[in-house]
């Protein structure tokens, strides 16, 4: 009689990663997997997960439709890990009910920008060693970052050695944009390259020309060493 009542106490779905604990809060289902020594993400957390958290671990990665089957989740926390690589869809499939999304404390240089835009999630980018670019830039312009969080997005590297070490706001705030000087590196580029095929143009018709006149010349002086036909009627 006791086993029957646990299994009707035992919600259907409710199985737990083993190395995680679940438990309910505020009558939503909460899988806790903070400083587990996980390498990855767990394959099998419970459907009806709305809070994960996977903190303090040592994931180096999230790949494409990582929390796909998660569609109640709300809030994910993935700080203080060792990722360095995000996929495009590593979201995808929980963008739109996502709340919070934090990233701190890892290791990423880099993310792709159409992994975060599609979010409606605030996002905790601090404390990681970014590299200050253009895709960077629009993260932070067009993403719902966490304001608390925004002066710790520091330019770990950059295009100039004298935005490094600064945060991103405070350089962008200064008037530098990143994604003008992608743009005008693309013009040089760009202008290089349509030169380069003018050049080989002219240096073509030169040579044309030139061999043409020298064909003309030697035709001209083949016709003057020829017998003339007045000669041979005389």
């Amino acid at each position: 009689q006791a086993f029957f009542c646990l299994l009707l106490c035992v919600p259907w779905g409710s199985s737990c990663p083993p190395s995680c604990q679940c438990t309910e809060r505020a009558g939503a289902k909460a899988v806790l997997c903070s400083s587990r020594h996980l390498e990855e993400i767990p394959k099998d957390i419970p459907k009806d997960a709305v809070f994960l958290k996977l903190d303090a671990n040592s994931i180096t990665r999230i790949p494409s439709n990582a929390f796909r089957h998660l569609s109640h989740l709300e809030e994910l926390d993935l700080s203080r890990n060792a990722i360095e690589k995000i996929d495009r869809a590593a979201f995808k499939g929980v963008a739109a009910g996502l709340r919070t999304l934090d990233l701190s404390s890892n290791r990423i240089r880099s993310i792709p920008k159409e992994a975060l835009l599609a979010l409606n999630a605030k996002l905790r980018l601090a404390n990681n060693p970014w590299h200050c670019e253009c895709a960077l830039q629009e993260v932070l312009w067009e993403a719902r970052l966490d304001p608390d969080s925004v002066q710790d997005i520091t330019c770990h590297t950059a295009p100039r050695e004298e935005y490094v070490g600064k945060p991103l706001l405070q350089v962008l705030d200064a008037g530098v944009n990143f994604c003008s000087v992608r743009q005008r590196t693309t013009d040089v580029a760009m202008f290089i390259t349509m030169f380069a095929w003018f050049a080989m143009v002219i240096v073509y018709v030169i040579c044309y020309v030139r061999h043409n006149q020298e064909d003309t010349c030697k035709h001209v002086d083949y016709l003057k060493s020829l017998p003339s036909t007045q000669g041979h009627a005389e």
